[in-house]
């Protein structure tokens, strides 16, 4: 499975989804692409799943007619993703193409703890 990761999704993630063949789309020279001209791209270079943080996506794109599958993530900083991964993998797992399935990402316990502030 060939898997692009859209601009916001943090490139360590990568690494923890062995087997699978992932590239980021600044690897792919497609920084300035989005959305539907994103999509299209990784279609004509035969990606099966694109993973992005852009929430609207599913809304925003009819994937009826799609090749590729999308899975959003709820949230894309790296201490959330990276409890999320075993999801992930299963969302992977699950994906069909023309679909778009959302992700729960868990929140960090640090994202959750606000710093006092300095008296």
């Amino acid at each position: 499975m060939r898997i692009l990761f859209d601009h916001d999704i943090p490139r360590p993630l990568r690494s923890l989804l062995h087997p699978y063949i992932v590239v980021t789309a600044a690897a792919q020279g497609w920084e300035r692409l989005s959305n539907g001209r994103l999509l299209d791209a990784a279609e004509q270079h035969d990606f099966d799943v694109l993973i992005t943080g852009d929430k609207n996506m599913r809304f925003q794109q009819n994937l009826r007619k799609r090749k590729i599958a999308v899975i959003v993530l709820s949230h894309s900083k790296w201490p959330d993703v990276k409890l999320s991964v075993p999801k992930i993998l299963a969302a992977l797992q699950n994906t069909k193409a023309g679909h778009c399935t959302l992700v729960e990402c868990m929140m960090s316990f640090g994202a959750l703890i606000e710093e006092e502030p300095s008296s």
